[in-house]
This record gives structure tokens, C-alpha cells and sequence, in this order.
């Protein structure tokens, strides 16, 4: 029998490969730390750990979860005053992106695809999602800045464009939209045309321009906010996140969703979190505070980071970034490499911070 008889849908050999951040090499004498995921050095609050072990270790884990997640969805509603029917809860706020993709884009009767528009670069997830949906992803670089080319974005916009894509604070360059910046640029997208706001590390914001960009789902019908649970809450293990949009868009989107995107486990941390979001906000503004310090040490050293107000730094060095994230490897740190672009440096525990400060400054030299 020919094993070749049997081959992938052609459009596999386009999409780019995901690459997840690497644990760091063990380096006799040094702690060492993982600085390339974006993760939450924090963990999660006692209450959302006193549910994961409450829920793990009942009948519950033998039992599929109820697939409409109506209590943390309830919460969700009386938190951000939004009606439950406007929210969608999946497997990470990327999770929720691919149903929204795979509900508004692909490709057409006509064998023609359909166009969403992102940012670039950005979350690197997003092509391969919407290539794998049968649509094309149209990439409009980011500005020097690291900032999203707004104009750039809606010059790109065709007949054929579903979709539009805001990253923000963007994924990995750091800077953010305020709300009247993204009001104003909705204002100009026709309302068929879907705006998707990727609002991942939102609670990381200070900015007073920003707040967490639902009154835009409440002004516009073609505004969906995706959430997650992964960053500030620090439940990333879990894979839980949801989107908030209006009825007549998540309505679609619960035909393509798995039949159980996450788990029980996972919701009643994400539930246990969010109902005591003072906790949560206390630890970021611990990330917040060494957010700024590693900020403020890049830049006086030269690196030119874009302003940030995630839980990370992006590092413009171009053709110096692999050799940069080699010498932090060296020292059992490890950080992302987009080469030839740059380097994103999450923001972790004060020591991990410190030495990142001084691999920085060795490298400067």
C-alpha cells in the first residue's frame, strides 16, 4: 500500500509554524528563567487555586463540562455589565479568535477568499489560523514605533476583507490603541465588516486612554473584544478566555466551536479569579512596576524599546537579534527571537529581571 496516496490539504505548506517560547537552558550555578512566553510570573490567587484543586479532585473531572459555561459567563455579564448572550467562552482567547475566524472567513462560493487584515508584526498565531480557515491574511507592517499603521490598514481594505485585526497592547512590539483612536477608526470600516479586538493583556494597561474597550462592542454592531484568562490571571495552563460581542455575532460562532473547548477545571479558576479581580490587579501592578523599571534600563542603555504597556518588551535589534537571544541563553534566560526583527523579552521575577538588565548591558559594550 502507498503510504503518498494519503497527503495534507495543500494550504499546510503555508502556514508558517508556531513557535512557543523554549524553556531556558540549565546553567550550572544560575536559576534559570523563562522570559519567552508572556507568562504571568505570579501564581494564580489562592482562590482560583483552592478551585482547580476543589474541581480536580471531585466527580466532576470524569464528567464532561457543561458545554455553555452559563456561570462563568454570568459572571463575566454582572462584571463588565454586557448581557450573557454576548459572551462565547473558549479555549484561550486564541481559541475564540479561530471560531470568529472560521465563522466570518474563508473561502467564498465563488472559490474566491476572503481577506482579513492584521497587523504585522503581531500575534503569530493569526495567519496560521486564517490561512487554516481557507481565507488570506493581509499583513500591514507596524510603524517603527511598534504602533499599528491605522491608515495603512484601511487603505488595505477590499471587497474581499471580513475581518479587520487590533492587537492591543499589540503582541510583540507592546504599544496600545487608546479607545477614541480605535472609535475613530471604526468609524471608517464599513459595518460589514468585522473589527476584532485583541484585548489578551489589557489588565497590564495604564494608560488612561484605555479601559478595557467594551464601550466600542457597545457603540459599534461589528465589534468583538476577545479576553483571556492566560495573562493576568495567570491560569495559561487552563486555556480559558471568551470573547464579548453582539448576540448576532456569537450566535454563529457557537456552530463552529468545539463541543467542549475547555474545561471545568479550568472555568471554576477563571471564576474563583475573576471574582476577586483586586487580587489579580495587585499582582499586576507588581509586573507593572518591574514593566517600567526594565523599560526605563533598556532604553538608557540604547535598545530604543517601543513604549509597552504589557507584560513584556520588544527589543528592535534587527540582524543582532538571534546573537542577542543567544547571550541571554547563556546566562539559563530564555527569550523569543524574532529574527531577523527582534527580540521580545517577557516581563518575570525580579532576579530574571535583573539579569536580563545585565546581559543587556554586557551586550551594549
Amino acid at each position: 500500500m502507498d503510504s503518498s496516496a494519503v497527503y495534507p490539504r495543500p494550504v499546510l505548506k503555508k502556514l508558517p509554524l508556531y513557535q512557543s517560547g523554549k524553556p531556558p537552558a540549565a546553567i550550572e550555578g544560575l536559576t534559570p528563567y523563562k522570559l519567552a512566553s508572556n507568562e504571568n510570573p505570579y501564581a494564580p490567587i489562592k482562590a482560583a487555586t483552592d478551585a482547580i484543586v476543589t474541581a480536580a479532585t471531585s466527580e466532576l473531572v470524569q464528567r464532561y463540562p457543561e458545554t455553555t459555561y452559563t456561570q462563568l459567563r454570568t459572571l463575566i455579564g454582572e462584571t463588565y455589565h454586557v448581557p450573557i448572550e454576548d459572551v462565547v467562552v473558549g479555549a484561550g482567547s486564541l481559541g475564540v479568535f479561530t471560531a470568529l475566524v472560521q465563522t466570518y472567513a474563508g473561502t467564498g462560493e465563488d472559490g474566491a477568499l476572503d481577506e482579513v487584515i492584521i497587523p504585522w508584526r503581531s500575534f503569530e498565531a493569526y495567519p496560521i489560523v486564517i490561512r487554516s480557515a481557507g481565507a488570506n491574511d493581509v499583513m500591514v507592517p507596524v510603524q517603527d514605533n511598534g504602533e499599528h499603521d491605522l491608515e495603512a490598514m484601511l487603505e488595505a481594505i477590499t471587497d474581499r476583507t471580513r475581518i479587520i485585526v487590533l492587537c492591543t497592547p499589540n503582541n510583540p512590539t507592546g504599544p496600545v490603541l487608546t479607545e477614541q483612536v480605535v472609535r475613530e477608526f471604526i468609524e471608517r470600516v464599513p459595518e460589514h465588516i468585522l473589527v476584532v479586538i485583541d484585548g489578551a493583556y489589557v489588565e497590564f494597561v495604564r494608560n488612561d486612554g484605555v479601559v478595557n474597550y467594551l464601550e466600542l462592542y457597545r457603540e459599534f454592531s461589528n465589534v468583538a473584544v476577545l479576553r483571556t484568562f492566560s495573562k493576568a490571571h495567570g491560569l495559561a495552563n487552563l486555556r480559558v478566555g471568551y470573547a464579548v460581542a453582539p448576540e448576532q455575532i456569537c450566535a454563529p460562532m457557537r456552530t463552529v466551536m468545539s463541543a467542549f473547548p475547555t474545561s471545568t477545571v479550568g472555568v471554576e479558576a477563571a471564576y474563583a479569579s475573576l471574582s476577586n479581580m483586586d487580587e489579580v490587579m495587585a499582582n499586576t501592578e507588581k509586573v507593572v512596576g518591574e514593566r517600567r523599571r526594565v523599560w526605563r534600563a533598556l532604553d538608557a542603555l540604547g535598545y530604543n524599546p517601543p513604549a509597552t504597556e504589557a507584560n513584556f518588551v520588544w527589543l528592535p535589534l534587527g540582524e543582532k537579534s538571534q546573537a542577542f537571544a543567544d547571550a541571554c541563553g547563556a546566562q539559563a534566560l530564555s527569550v523569543r527571537a524574532f529574527a531577523p526583527e527582534g527580540v521580545r523579552v517577557s516581563i518575570g521575577e525580579v532576579e530574571a529581571n535583573d539579569r536580563l538588565i545585565q546581559v543587556a548591558t554586557d551586550f551594549a559594550e
